[in-house]
């Protein structure tokens, strides 16, 4: 990919940071688009609510590409209905503010990459799913809907506009999974709820990889692209990759009532099946380096360990 000027909202976040990161070793500029006032060189003040327009166009008119990854944490804290608004308006306004201010620009952004989820696909059992599949129902999935709609207005202007359905992203320094690793290394780990429920990881590092493929505007894909690994696993699987890796037991069952004490509505998702893979990605040629839930556990732990 050619050198370029990459903004990132979310860059300090897990991806984002990484992202950010990669892309600074290649020789890339990048723009970290940041709420508060700037305190580095490389910062600038955006506006995700939307409201101060001109400065969110000019917080990225003279940049190639656009990568939005802000949002609040889905499993950061129990869904109440005061932080199940903060989720959707999180994504769903703040996408919006970045495609109008893509949009107002005479010379847009090339690329667009806008974050977005698997959730958009509901709980589909042991389906294997792809790119073609139908959304689904639920409170992630409302969300990814209204989350991914929000991004057409930079579609429409010209950005070739890629939509980031991403899974479990699988890391030790942060997200979802980075909640297992204490857990497992403490050797209490074990299948969640019956187990036999699908998830779909990729590691850190591929996932960063995948984002940097779109943005090379050679791969021509636009639209939906799920960011998984190629071979979802059921949970009962990640529970023995873990404790394989990690040498600690996995074998002391989460029944599934006590996750809805700790987690709340989260929980439906925590035991909720998807069995998603990357179908575009793969049909495009981009290789993974970490392909099995193994191979992404070791690659988290050696990245740790560094």
């Amino acid at each position: 990919m050619e050198p370029r000027r990459v903004a990132i909202t979310g860059s300090h976040g897990l991806i984002g940071g990484a992202l950010a990161d990669a892309l600074l070793r290649e020789g890339h500029g990048v723009v970290r688009l940041v709420r508060g006032e700037p305190r580095a060189a490389d910062q600038r003040r955006w506006d995700p609510s939307g409201r101060e327009q001109e400065r969110n166009a000019a917080a990225i008119e003279d940049c190639d590409a656009v990568v939005h990854l802000a949002g609040a944490g889905v499993a950061e804290r129990r869904w109440t209905t005061s932080y199940k608004a903060v989720i959707r308006d999180s994504r769903v306004l703040g996408t919006a503010a970045v495609a109008a201010a893509i949009a107002s620009l005479t010379t847009p952004p090339r690329v667009f990459l806008s974050g977005s989820a698997i959730g958009w696909y509901g709980y589909t059992g042991d389906r294997v799913i792809d790119e073609d599949s139908p959304s689904g129902s639920g409170f992630l999935a409302d969300v990814a809907r209204d989350w991914e709609a929000a991004a057409d207005p930079a579609e429409r202007a010209g950005a070739r506009t890629v939509l980031l359905r991403t899974g479990l992203v699988v890391s030790g320094a942060g997200g979802a999974w980075g909640r297992l690793f204490p857990i497992f290394k403490a050797g209490v780990g074990g299948p969640i709820g019956g187990g036999r429920q699908y998830w779909s990881p990729i590691s850190l590092d591929d996932h960063i990889a995948a984002i940097r493929f779109l943005l090379d505007d050679a791969t021509g894909l636009s639209g939906p692209v799920n960011l998984t690994g190629p071979h979802p696993v059921t949970n009962r699987e990640v529970a023995r990759a873990m404790g394989r890796v990690l040498r600690r037991p996995a074998v002391f069952p989460v029944p599934a009532p006590l996750l809805r004490v700790v987690l709340g509505e989260f929980a439906q998702d925590v035991v909720g099946s998807q069995r998603v893979v990357p179908r575009r990605l793969l049909d495009a040629g981009f290789s993974f380096a970490h392909p099995t839930v193994e191979d992404a556990v070791r690659a988290a732990v050696a990245a740790r360990r560094g």
